[in-house]
């Protein structure tokens, strides 16, 4: 409830104080200034529980779907930085059509997908499935240190998930790249140790143009190759394990992570029409375990606790299926 006090006239710029009070929550604010159509006051600690509920009041307000959209039927592929295996498993396990798990799939979207990190590793591979683009060998590296190779093979089921995916749903990690010094393309991961070479190798931190370039390809190649398709991103809330920069790495991941969720709205904003009609959507699982928890991760600080997880996803699966999908298990 808003409570206008010290009013001179009937001119909202004539308020003297404007009082927030909300579950029992008093705030002033001073009521001079205008504040538009759509002024959303940040939650005081006392007001964010923990809870599904202040989850959904407090970080979900303005970017849920209209109407939840994914069904048993809906065929989803997830891929991006190692929070997208967060998202494949629980749905999976609740039944839902996650594509090429459990069907000994080559495709690296399927194999390494959760180890490109980088909107560059992630248009890469829709170039080169959809568009035939060619890379240079050894830019793709597992997080076993195996080289991705470049197989035809590989390339059209590749593509052959793409085509056959309702929802993609993208998870960026950072924006600290590795490239290749002679063609200047990115690498999907650090370089390793017996594979470096200083005179091929470079380390540089993307900018937010780029990433707001690549996120801007990824929708078009995507929306050309399935243009009834959708695209749900998100921003992974796991931290650099360590940077390459000369600077703290906690410093460090807080610009790498603020240029990919400043390339995300930016995209969005660019994109309206289809976030009006739900083709491009974001889903703020960083900001859930950044902002809404006071104490998210396991005593490594970078993986969520198990129990923030499954909130998250519960809720992902509440504003994203049909209610009478939920608690369906593995039913279907």
């Amino acid at each position: 409830m808003l409570v206008a006090t010290g009013v001179k006239g009937f001119d909202m710029t004539d308020l003297e104080q404007l009082i927030s009070e909300r579950n029992g929550h008093r705030a002033v604010f001073n009521g001079s200034w205008y504040r538009g159509p759509h002024t959303n006051f940040i939650a005081s600690k006392a007001e964010i529980a923990q809870t599904l509920e202040g989850v959904d009041r407090w970080v979900m307000q303005g970017w849920s779907p209209q109407t939840p959209f994914i069904t048993r039927d809906t065929r989803i592929t997830a891929f991006g930085s190692c929070f997208a295996g967060y998202i494949t498993s629980y749905l999976r396990d609740r039944g839902y059509a996650v594509l090429g798990h459990g069907l000994g799939n080559q495709s690296h979207i399927i194999r390494f997908g959760e180890g490109m990190v980088n909107s560059f590793a992630i248009l890469q591979q829709l170039e080169w499935a959809i568009e035939g683009k060619a890379f240079p060998e050894n830019l793709w590296f597992s997080d076993r240190k195996e080289i991705a190779a470049m197989n035809p093979a590989v390339q059209a089921e590749t593509r052959e998930i793409i085509l056959n995916t309702d929802l993609f749903i993208i998870t960026l990690g950072l924006s600290e790249i590795w490239y290749d010094k002679r063609n200047g393309e990115a690498l999907w991961r650090a370089v390793p140790a017996h594979l470096f070479d200083e005179r091929i190798h470079g380390f540089r931190i993307s900018s937010h143009q780029e990433n707001l370039h690549n996120l801007m390809r990824i929708c078009s190649i995507i929306h050309e190759a399935k243009p009834e398709s959708r695209i749900v991103f998100t921003v992974s809330p796991i931290p650099l394990m360590a940077t390459f920069r000369p600077i703290s790495c906690i410093t460090a991941n807080s610009v790498s992570k603020s240029i990919l969720r400043s390339a995300v709205d930016q995209l969005l904003l660019d994109r309206a029409d289809d976030r009006a009609n739900d083709r491009i959507l974001y889903f703020p699982s960083y900001e859930m375990v950044k902002d809404f928890f006071s104490d998210p991760y396991e005593p490594d600080n970078r993986h969520p606790r198990a129990e923030i997880v499954d909130l998250i996803m519960k809720t992902f699966e509440r504003h994203y299926c049909p209610p009478d999908l939920m608690d369906l298990g593995t039913t279907a």
